[in-house]
């Protein structure tokens, strides 16, 4: 089977945050996203989410110059303020009509 190589964007931060996030990351170039919710422990000190509630986790499968935008956008806008982090990964899709 035929596969095309893309990028996947996770975030994870405080769930607070999580429509500012999605529309970024649409506005940016991601046609879809997958949120799940969970809960951990980081470096950082109090978040907001110890009273506002879970955070959430963010992937987006997307073109790498789409995951550099959205990285830039997220160390601009969000890592400053918010109890946010990410990663990219490659991964390889079938159907990249949907992703690119």
């Amino acid at each position: 089977m035929r596969t095309v190589p893309v990028i996947c964007v996770t975030i994870v931060g405080e769930a607070v945050v999580e429509k500012r996030l999605l529309r970024a990351i649409e506005a940016l170039g991601a046609g879809g996203w997958t949120v799940t919710s969970g809960h951990g422990r980081g470096t950082g000190f109090v978040q907001a989410s110890e009273w506002e509630g879970a955070n959430v986790r963010i992937e987006t499968l997307v073109s790498p110059p789409v995951a550099d935008s959205i990285l830039e956008m997220l160390a601009r806008d969000y890592f400053p303020h918010f109890a946010v982090i990410a990663w990219t990964s490659p991964v390889s899709v079938v159907r990249a009509d949907k992703f690119l």
